[in-house]
């Protein structure tokens, strides 16, 4: 049974979507059980308008929650019953084996670093979501957890997500590949210069040299390694052009009485090509590298996102990434 603490306060559409997504993920896989955080009498309220199992779900009480604009550091010191720091405090006592949140993103940075901890050796924990692509998904890492990045830490950043993305999506010795304004070795900053010699030493991962913008939503490379403030614009731009795209479409298709029959004839096979650029899909962004499981989702997530952050830490706990994580940092260590 894979244990996993959802933060019921957290979120734009919280509580409602949250719990709407818990009891989802608990109806539609077996083998978890959920807790919810949050205010207990506001939890058990929205629970009520749900069928489930109720051996599955279980409602931990947390008084306080942690608002989107408050200082993280502060919050977390001195909300240590906010839905946040219970929910991290299951994880970090081996009661939950993943946290999933929608809440303040500074704040679930923090509290994993601080309450959750990192796995010794890891210098720093990234977020990395997985993006849709013409040719499936790529891990983006980091995305947000680390501006000031040393080349050190993308090395690192590059070796937690070839893991991840050989041993939780199956695909098999991942291409790697560095953000960079152009494919020539000698292009980039100071940090991409320095790094790019340091991956190319790396003999445990398949790295293939630069990538380009606009080489990663055709796929070019499986693992996605840049600083987070690189990332977080990548990501930002990715989710905004998708949008506009799917809005500019489904407007033209209502231009005319000729462009609403076609778009009746191609709607089934549209449908299912936009559902493969939907990032919910794919869940959150997990914070790699802790002594357990973070996921960070949307703020704006709905119930389905929810749902689908819940399903994706089972394969992170079923294939062990963290014992993983562990031995590559102790071969590296053992080499130098």
């Amino acid at each position: 049974m894979v244990k996993i603490a959802v933060d019921a306060m957290g979120g734009d559409y919280a509580p409602s979507e949250m719990v709407a997504g818990a009891v989802d993920a608990v109806n539609s896989v077996p083998g978890i059980h959920v807790f919810l955080v949050g205010k207990e009498e506001v939890v058990n309220s929205q629970l009520s308008r749900h069928t489930y199992d109720k051996g599955r779900i279980e409602v931990v009480n947390a008084g306080e929650v942690i608002a989107t604009e408050e200082p993280p550091v502060n919050a977390i010191r001195k909300k240590k019953d906010s839905s946040i720091v219970v929910g991290m405090n299951l994880v970090k006592k081996g009661q939950a084996d993943a946290f999933v949140s929608a809440g303040s993103s500074g704040a679930i940075l923090v509290g994993g670093q601080v309450i959750v901890g990192r796995i010794k050796g890891v210098e720093r924990p990234p977020l990395a979501p997985l993006i849709p692509t013409e040719k499936g998904v790529s891990l983006l890492i980091d995305c947000g957890a680390n501006v000031d990045a040393r080349p050190s830490h993308l090395v690192q950043f590059a070796r937690i997500g070839s893991i991840y993305m050989e041993h939780v999506m199956k695909v098999k010795n991942p291409k790697v590949a560095i953000v960079n304004i152009g494919a020539e070795e000698e292009k980039g900053n100071a940090l991409v210069k320095e790094t790019f010699p340091l991956l190319k030493e790396c003999m445990d991962i398949n790295f293939i040299g630069s990538i380009e913008a606009r080489e990663i939503p055709h796929g070019g490379a499986d693992v996605i390694v840049c600083e987070a403030f690189v990332g977080n614009v990548i990501l930002k731009l990715y989710e905004g052009v998708g949008a506009t795209l799917i809005s500019k479409v489904k407007s033209g298709m209502m231009t005319s009485m000729r462009s609403k029959i076609g778009a009746l004839l191609v709607k089934p096979a549209l449908k299912e090509t936009l559902k493969s650029f939907d990032a919910s899909r794919y869940g959150g962004a997990p914070l790699l590298g802790l002594n357990g499981l973070v996921v960070k989702t949307h703020g704006n997530s709905k119930a389905n996102e929810v749902k689908n952050s819940i399903i994706q830490c089972i394969a992170f706990k079923e294939q062990g990434i963290n014992e993983k994580i562990k031995e590559s940092l102790g071969a590296v260590n053992q080499e130098k």
